[in-house]
Order: C-alpha cells, then sequence, then structure tokens
C-alpha cells in the first residue's frame, strides 16, 4: 500500500531508500530542468548512441533497441516543436526524458539507462554541447576576421597616430592597426581548437564513478558520436570540468581582445577623435539630447566583458573545493558556461557585421599623425645613419622637438638652420624623412606598417582564411 505524501513533500520520491518525498523548496533549489533543457539534443543523441551500444554487445534486445529510437525520434520532434511538457518533479533534462520515453515505448525506456549514470551522461552531453559552441564560436570569430581583412585591405595606406601611453607616438596606417585585431583573433581561435581537442573524448562508460560490470564497448560510441577518444579513467571522467574553464578562459580571452577594440571605436567616434562613423543601426540616441548618437554595442560589449570573467571565476570557485569524483556542486557550470558561450557568439555576430560599416575619415586621421612629433624616432634614425650613436641622436632630436613646440610647428616646420643646431648633420634629404607617408615607408619589412607590408598581411590573412 503507497504511503501518503506528507504536507510539503509532494515531490516524487527517488526510490524505496527513500521514506519521503522531496520538500518542494528542495525541489525548486536543485533542479535543473530550466536550463539545462538546451543539452536535449545532445541527451538524445548520446543515448541514442549508448543503445545501439547496448544492443550491439547483447546487453539489451533488438526490440527495446527499435522502441527507444521510435521513442526518441518522437521526443525529439516534440521538443523541436515545443509539444515537448517539462516537468520540474522530474529535476533534469535526462530524467524528463527517460520518463517521456518510458511513457512512450514502455520497459525499453526503463532499460536505456543500464551501464551509465547520470554523472557520465551530463559530463557526455556537457561535452558535446561546447564541441557544438566552440565550432560556432570559431565561425563568428572567422567571420570577423573577414570582415577586418576586408576592411584593412581598404586602408592599407590610410595614415593615422600609432599611440603609447594614449599618447602620439608614431605614424602607422588604419590597416595595419585593424590587422592586430586580426592576429589576436587567431590566436584565440587557436586557443579554442585547442579546447575542442581536449574536450572532444568520451565520458561515457565511467557510469557514476566506477566504471560498470557490464560488457560495454565504448569506443563504438565515441566513434558514433564523432568523440576522437575516451576519458581514460572513470573517476576524472564525471568529475573534472577543466574543458569548460578552458573554454571560459579562452571566451576571457577573447573579450579582453574585443573589448580593446570597443574602446578604440569609442575614442575614435568622439569628436575630440573623429576618426570613424559607425552605422546608425549599430548606435542609439539620447532620451533628452537629440544631436547624441551613442555608440551602445561597442559600450556594452566593453561591459559584457566583465559578465564573461565573472563566469570564469565563478567555475574556478566550484571546481577549486571539490573531492573525487561527482559532486553536486557542478550542477553550477551550466548557467555560466552557456551565458559564456551566448554572450560571446551574440558579441562576435554584432561585430563581423558591425567592422564592414564602419565609415573612415582619413583626413582626419592623417592629421592628428601629423600631431605630437610621431617622426621624432625617424630623425633619431636618420641621425644615426648618417653615424650618430643612437643616445645622441636620441638627445638631439629631444631638443629639436623642444624646440619644435616652444614655436609651435612640427618638426617638418622647422627650417634646416634650426634643426641643424641641434643636429649639424641634418641635410637637405631630412625633411623626407619628417613626412608622415616617408615614415611609414621606412618600415618596410615583415610586421611592419609601410602600406606594402599591410597588402602583404591582408593577401597571407585572406589565405589563412580560405584553408
Amino acid at each position: 500500500m503507497p504511503e501518503p505524501e506528507e504536507k510539503g513533500h509532494t515531490a516524487p520520491k527517488w526510490s524505496g531508500r527513500f521514506a519521503e518525498g522531496l520538500d518542494e523548496r528542495v525541489l525548486r533549489y536543485t533542479a535543473s530542468v530550466g536550463f539545462d533543457r538546451r543539452l536535449a539534443a545532445f541527451d538524445i543523441a548520446a543515448s541514442l548512441a549508448h543503445a545501439r551500444m547496448l544492443a550491439a554487445c547483447g546487453v539489451i534486445a533488438a526490440q527495446d533497441l527499435a522502441d527507444i529510437e521510435r521513442g526518441m525520434a518522437t521526443i525529439g520532434e516534440e521538443i523541436r516543436s515545443g509539444r515537448f511538457e517539462w516537468a520540474l518533479a522530474a529535476e533534469d533534462v535526462h530524467l524528463n526524458i527517460e520518463r517521456r520515453l518510458t511513457a512512450l515505448v514502455g520497459e525499453a525506456g526503463k532499460r536505456l539507462h543500464t551501464a551509465r549514470s547520470r554523472n557520465d551522461q551530463v559530463a557526455t552531453d556537457v561535452r558535446l554541447y561546447l564541441r557544438a559552441a566552440i565550432d560556432e564560436v570559431d565561425a563568428q570569430a572567422r567571420a570577423m576576421q573577414r570582415a577586418l581583412v576586408e576592411l584593412a585591405d581598404q586602408h592599407a595606406a590610410t595614415a593615422m597616430p600609432g599611440f603609447t601611453h594614449l599618447q602620439v607616438a608614431q605614424p602607422v596606417t588604419f590597416g595595419h592597426h585593424l590587422m592586430a585585431y586580426y592576429e589576436m583573433l587567431k590566436r584565440d581561435r587557436a586557443r579554442f581548437a585547442d579546447c575542442r581537442r581536449r574536450a572532444n573524448l568520451l565520458p561515457l562508460g565511467a557510469a557514476a564513478l566506477a566504471g560498470t560490470t557490464y560488457p560495454i564497448d565504448r569506443a563504438r560510441v565515441a566513434r558514433e558520436l564523432g568523440f576522437d577518444g575516451l576519458c581514460a579513467n572513470s573517476l576524472d571522467a564525471v568529475s573534472d570540468r577543466d574543458f569548460a574553464l578552458e573554454f571560459c578562459a579562452g571566451a576571457s580571452i577573447l573579450m579582453v581582445h574585443l573589448s580593446r577594440f570597443c574602446e578604440e571605436l569609442v575614442l575614435w567616434m568622439s569628436p575630440r577623435f573623429g576618426f570613424v562613423r559607425l552605422p546608425d543601426r549599430f548606435c542609439t540616441g539620447s532620451s533628452i539630447m537629440p544631436q547624441k548618437k551613442n555608440p551602445d554595442v561597442p559600450e556594452l560589449a566593453r561591459g559584457k566583458a566583465g559578465r564573461v570573467f565573472g563566469h570564469l571565476v565563478a567555475l574556478l570557485t566550484l571546481m577549486k573545493g571539490q573531492p573525487l569524483a561527482y559532486n553536486k556542486d557542478n550542477q553550477e557550470d551550466k548557467e555560466p558556461l552557456f551565458d559564456t558561450v551566448d554572450t560571446l557568439v551574440d558579441t562576435l555576430a554584432l561585430f563581423a557585421a558591425l567592422v564592414p560599416g564602419i565609415e573612415v575619415d582619413a583626413a582626419a586621421m592623417r592629421a592628428a599623425a601629423a600631431e605630437g612629433f610621431a617622426t621624432a624616432t625617424d630623425l633619431a634614425d636618420y641621425l644615426v645613419k648618417k653615424g650618430v650613436p643612437f643616445r645622441d641622436a636620441h638627445e638631439a632630436v629631444a631638443r629639436a622637438v623642444r624646440e619644435a613646440d616652444r614655436t609651435g610647428v612640427d618638426l617638418a616646420g622647422l627650417p634646416l638652420p634650426v634643426l641643424r643646431q641641434f643636429a649639424p648633420q641634418a641635410g637637405e634629404d631630412v625633411f623626407t624623412v619628417l613626412t608622415v607617408e616617408g615614415s611609414l615607408a621606412s618600415r618596410n619589412h615583415p610586421g611592419g606598417t609601410a602600406p606594402e607590408q599591410v597588402r602583404a598581411a591582408v593577401a597571407r590573412a585572406r589565405a589563412e582564411l580560405a584553408d
């Protein structure tokens, strides 16, 4: 005779081991179906691979497999169409699917969980999810790289000031500046590719923590699901989330790069710089100042970087105190991971669309490059080539800069006799190196800012993106 439910304990019992059901507050507190349902497609795929392996190994009957495949097809369609009824009482995505399967196909549904645990089941699902997420991140990062390359090609010779300490340092080209972000994204993509390789190992078969007594074929499941190999230790397979940590670390670094780009867009769009204009569709106005055009997308992306960093710290903190093997703490890995994926994919997609719409004021950039004595180093290099020791040349140019600053002209505006007061070696050809274009052209080596080198970098990037 069934035992009556006590007031406040309406959730079903786990098994005959328990004398009462869960307290409703505990059920709400521990349930994860509200967010882990996004793993449903991966859970179904892993369950089908597991069932086919069980049938191939003689653990379940062929008819059981047929029933499971039929039921999973129905469940998949119900989920895609929005007709699937998610139950809080079933706690998570795994039990929701299993209970629906049992309702659809009966005993066969109960046999599906043979030789596995929710511990290796969820570890498998999350790895499958993350693998797909990394592929999407890579596609969006690649799209942004393409956008940067095309804009860089258009501005391979567009002069602008290069900055250190946010002070005018030396002339560079806008194309060279953009290609710096291409290189950052290239390294970001390499980090995610490494993360994908380490994540792409199959935990299923580890069961709860010690493996299983059934004659299973883990390699068969790995092949069907596209894993590169097996997690080699059952304890490690179910308990670690370093692949999620690594993803969030890579995401944080990528968001640092995007945030730096955002900071520059915000500065460049300011009238004090006036270097670029962003498309209206990526900006907003003010509720009281009708003249405003605010770079909200770069500003918000800059802010979302902190959100991603926080998720990394949350996961590090989550893992740091856990003894082997699985602990319920690991339920808290999903929301930070899911939000990191969403934030990263959305941000990259937005900037892949925004970059082609950037309008450049080349005249404003060129005028700014002529300010701040940006060719002072070129003058020092010129004197060194005339035989002056670099430190002496550095001092001579510093004095010339002070004179130019006092008289309100650029170095190129100092008459030759005045320049010779500080650098007697200066000849008529000195003014060639003092021009912005001369400075750019002189840095004609791999990695340099000369327009010829920028075009070569663009060509290499196009070849890399075509692979």
